[in-house]
């Protein structure tokens, strides 16, 4: 027994001792922990961070490693008791960091860490170890936050139909079913704040890649506006669409690790446009009435592709309305039906330039550009090992050498006409149906087959592109918040999406943040069940 706890029971103790009737325990399940449970539980002196870590690696140990072997972690920090024993010693000092102090997070491996290597899910880059931290997570360890690990993630953060995989962490499984998918590109801190591995995580969308993790394994995401969050010091994909976002189980959790990250960043001009709000706690707008007296704009474009998800897509409406919400179906325009189409001119010239350009911060020993990567990925020792390089991404990446570039002229059209255009159509839209935000399914099917099956009977998709609603908020720079709205009879998790105007975040949280309050429909997946001491009492 540590000495809080048992200085805790002492006083209990004394109590019962007096005669006096002891105040009524607060019990939580680390399970289904939040921020609050945890903090308060600390603040009661039941519980460490120490402790905390432990529960945690206990349970990576347990489901990671070993029994569904999820998958989900590329590298866990061994140095993370030792920040724990000094973020409990910092509390016993009255010195509090922030909202996170103390608690164990998990970083998407394209965010760089000054004592952790960065892969991107690279075996090229298994061993580099960037100088410094990227900027949001220097945001999130002054906000108290200790990085328990590295996620697994698609390589360089792209599928190529292997979603959830890479060369250097194999593939991550979804812990709602083993069979299916954990979606991707932030595929592997999806499954881990799913199963419990921490609190919550980060992860980077440049085409769905938060909102469909989260949305196929029961998670609240945000992919935020773009320039609210820095992406300096994070492998760039496309960074005309590139953000950094978090990951949680509630609206609560994830508003709290948002304003930890959302702040101005010399090294990302983005950041740095003049209506950028400066908001370090979102969790002021969290409100359980914030749908009442709302228009809504139902967006009908992607709907169709499963039974099931419609639905539960009809049943989210029914609940947003019950909350006083007014739903209004819109059609967008037939100009919005293929975003695709103006996604490819930035994705297909921005990578080699972008790539190259990071690459170009590490040390010599590792690739300096596209085709040294090439090279390297495709050497013995990674090609002929138990986890090569998808072959989809090898040829999305000697694809890549042939592109134009920066100066393609569809790409400089795509910037300058297309991408402008879809956000005017967006905002014309809303206008003239007068609605507040637009909701859809976030993803129009539930999670797919990992890639080893080859034939799943059960699995039921007629959409063309089941992400195509979310290319939306990625071409228009919009936020996107995406929170559970139910499960398929199969028990797979579905997600409702909430976009609207640049920089509404405040809003979408608290429409988020009241459906889900409404509809308390996350449950934890029966694969990972409560380990031995997790009942956290105080």
């Amino acid at each position: 027994m540590g000495n809080f706890r048992g200085a805790a029971l002492l006083a209990i103790m004394a109590t019962l001792g007096s005669g006096v009737a002891p105040a009524l325990a607060e019990t939580f399940q680390l399970q289904e922990a939040t921020i609050a449970d945890i903090q308060a539980a600390m603040a009661a002196d039941a519980l460490t961070s120490v402790e905390l870590v432990q529960l945690y690696l206990n349970r990576i140990e347990a489901y990671d490693d070993q029994g569904p072997a999820l998958n989900a972690l590329i590298t866990v920090n061994p140095e993370a008791l030792a920040i724990a024993a000094e973020m409990d010693a910092d509390r016993l000092a009255g010195e509090i960091l922030g909202p996170l102090h103390g608690i164990p997070i998990i970083l998407k491996d394209n965010y760089n860490t000054a004592d952790l290597p960065t892969t991107a899910g690279s075996a090229v880059l298994a061993e580099a170890q960037p100088s410094e931290d990227a900027f949001v997570v220097q945001q999130l360890r002054a906000a108290g936050a200790i990085i328990l690990a590295k996620a697994n993630m698609s390589e360089f953060a792209a599928s190529y139909g292997r979603l959830g995989y890479s060369s250097q962490g194999g593939l991550t499984l979804n812990p709602y079913n083993l069979g299916r998918n954990a979606s991707g590109s932030s595929s592997g801190t999806a499954a881990a704040i799913a199963a419990n591995f921490a609190v919550l995580g980060t992860g980077s969308d440049t085409a769905g890649s938060i909102r469909g993790p989260s949305a196929v394994t029961g998670l609240v995401g945000i992919k935020p506006t773009l320039g609210l969050t820095s992406r300096s010091g994070i492998v760039p994909l496309t960074l005309s669409f590139d953000v950094a976002g978090p990951m949680a189980r509630t609206v609560t959790d994830a508003a709290i690790a948002l304003g930890a990250m959302a702040a101005p960043d010399e090294a990302d001009p983005v950041t740095l446009a003049p209506m950028a709000p400066a908001i370090d706690d979102y969790t002021q707008f969290l409100d359980v009435e914030a749908l009442s007296g709302v228009r809504i704009g139902l967006v009908q474009n992607f709907r169709g592709g499963n039974a099931e998800v419609d639905a539960l897509s009809e049943a989210a409406i029914a609940q947003l309305e019950a909350l006083g919400a007014t739903v209004v179906p819109i059609d967008l325009p037939e100009a919005l039906e293929s975003p695709w189409n103006y996604m490819s001119p930035a994705w297909d010239n921005e990578f080699k330039p972008q790539i190259e350009a990071y690459l170009a911060t590490l040390p010599d020993r590792f690739p300096q550009n596209l085709t040294a990567l090439i090279e390297a990925s495709q050497a013995p020792a990674i090609a002929e090992s138990a986890t090569p390089v998808n072959p989809g991404r090898l040829e999305s990446l000697e694809a890549a050498i042939e592109t134009p570039g920066l100066a393609d002229p569809a790409l400089l059209y795509n910037l300058s006409h297309q991408l402008p255009m879809v956000r005017q159509v967006l905002l014309e839209t809303m206008a003239a149906n007068n609605v507040e935000a637009l909701v859809y399914p976030t993803m129009a099917c539930p999670a797919s087959p990992i890639y080893t099956i080859e034939d799943d009977s059960s699995y039921v998709c007629s959409a063309a592109d089941p992400y195509d609603a979310g290319y939306l908020a990625n071409l228009s720079g919009f936020p996107d918040i995406t929170v559970p709205m139910g499960y398929t009879e199969a028990g797979l998790p579905i997600g409702l999406s909430f976009m609207a105007e640049a920089y509404s975040e405040p809003k979408l949280l608290g429409f988020a943040y009241a459906y889900e309050q409404a509809s308390t429909v996350r449950s934890s997946p029966t694969a990972t069940p409560a380990l031995p001491g997790e009942t956290i009492q105080y």
